[in-house]
């Protein structure tokens, strides 16, 4: 077991340097040619939005069923539902800020 560490350790500072030393061999200027930044952009876009609406509803369905069955734990079932709903929302928000990164 030590030695699988000892091994992934060495593996993982290879692959930081390698990291590290690809600017190094990049060229001066990129071939004139289309940009697909806003295509692909565009399509995780919906990829997140749709996926999170999705989780979302998986998450309030599962609220509402929670709160059937027991409807005494509602404080708890309602902080960690918005709690839940809040992480689930931050993937489509980040995805919406790269939107404008990466297209300007």
């Amino acid at each position: 077991m030590v030695r699988m560490f000892q091994l992934s350790k060495y593996l993982f500072m290879t692959l930081a340097a390698m990291c590290f030393a690809t600017p190094a061999f990049a060229q001066g200027a990129a071939p004139a040619g289309p940009s697909y930044n806003a295509l692909a952009v565009g399509i995780g876009m919906g990829i997140a939005a749709g996926l999170c609406g999705l989780g979302q509803g998986r998450a309030t369905a599962s609220a509402s069923e929670a709160l059937a069955r027991n409807p005494g734990a509602r404080p708890g079932i309602q902080l960690f539902l918005i709690l839940g709903l809040a992480f689930i929302e931050s993937l489509t928000l980040f995805t919406f800020v790269l939107l404008f990164i990466r297209t300007t």
